[in-house]
């Protein structure tokens, strides 16, 4: 038996129904390739989560879904050699949460693919403080720097700092030394953004409405989690070769703009996936993650909800009320 946040909707219902249940083992789907158990400690809350669970759009691809992108736990049975009982292991992305039963819940049986061992130096809890949006944010970071990125080049703009993706951004690109300007729509935040590592805060209503295609000089590089005229601003007022790391969409999925920063200033946008990265890509994340993200920085930014709250706090995270991360204590 295990507990989980269950989705359903009928035919004629437009949003699903969400509801904390108690179900049999047997209710776990399987996998087509070799399948993992894993009793999962800790899940968090994504956008990705809120718009699942709340029905804003419809991520999720059929019914009944148990929502959550990410979970980290410890293996109870394995068909495959690379993992045994008692291994800890995460899970980012691969459609879990949205075509395959997730992390909200006290069990996951998942395809052995789709899991990495958890990296020495981090518990399970500060694995999904993390969470897919500190992953996504790490494999922004990671693109830039392959494009030779440095501190030593200017500002580094980061859309939507006080949610998940912004916040850990932030702390990373401080602790390597980049000069960090942080955007958001909560000015009431400023003080938190600095304690990140920002060295300055912009409101986003600078970034959020229709530009000029061709804007002064700023940006070194920039990491987005916005879209639409935010990103397209952001391109705008990137330096020459520059680089721009592009991962969401909390404006909107429009990208209003021009080739001119592209074919007149030569800098580069970087789309960033999360969701199917090979496995070798995602230890790196994760080892990197492990690595470079500070710690305190880290607790700073987590609050702690149960998986009965995670119903409530979804509508919550759409709305941009949400600072940082959750991290969800599955079991009871």
């Amino acid at each position: 038996m295990f507990r989980a946040i269950v989705l359903t909707k009928s035919d004629d219902e437009k949003i699903p129904q969400a509801r904390l249940q108690t179900l049999e083992d047997s209710a776990l789907p399987v996998t087509e390739g070799p399948d993992v158990l894993v009793k999962v400690d800790y899940s968090t809350l994504n956008y990705k989560d809120g718009l699942a669970i709340t029905g804003r759009s419809p991520v999720v691809r059929k019914y009944p879904m148990v929502p959550g992108i990410d979970f980290a736990g410890k293996v109870l049975e394995s068909a495959d050699p690379l993992f045994k009982p008692g291994d800890e292991v995460i899970l980012n992305g691969w459609g879990v949460g949205e075509s395959h039963w997730g992390g909200l819940a006290e069990k996951a049986r998942v395809k052995a693919d789709w899991l990495i061992h958890k990296p020495q130096g981090i518990t399970s809890r500060q694995a999904m403080a993390i969470g897919t949006a500190g992953y996504t944010a790490m494999l922004c970071i990671q693109a830039l720097e392959r494009h030779g990125l440095s501190p030593n080049q200017g500002e580094v703009l980061v859309t939507g700092a006080a949610g998940g993706v912004g916040s850990v951004a932030v702390a990373i690109l401080a602790n390597k030394g980049f000069k960090v300007v942080a955007s958001t729509g909560r000015l009431s935040e400023e003080g938190y953004l600095k304690s990140l590592g920002a060295q300055s805060v912009i409101d986003r209503a600078e970034l959020s409405a229709p530009g000029k295609p061709l804007q002064k000089e700023r940006w070194a590089a920039v990491v987005d989690s916005v879209g639409s005229h935010t990103l397209a601003n952001a391109c705008a007022a990137t330096q020459s070769c520059g680089a721009v790391a592009a991962c969401g969409l909390a404006q909107g999925m429009d990208f209003p703009s021009t080739v001119a920063p592209f074919i007149l200033r030569g800098i580069s946008l970087y789309g960033i996936n999360s969701v199917s990265v090979p496995r070798a890509q995602r230890d790196q994340a994760w080892s990197e993650l492990a690595r470079d993200l500070p710690m305190d920085k880290l607790e700073a930014m987590t609050h702690d909800i149960h998986l009965e709250e995670a119903i409530a706090m979804a509508g919550r995270i759409l709305d941009g009320q949400v600072r940082g991360r959750l991290a969800v204590k599955v079991d009871a």
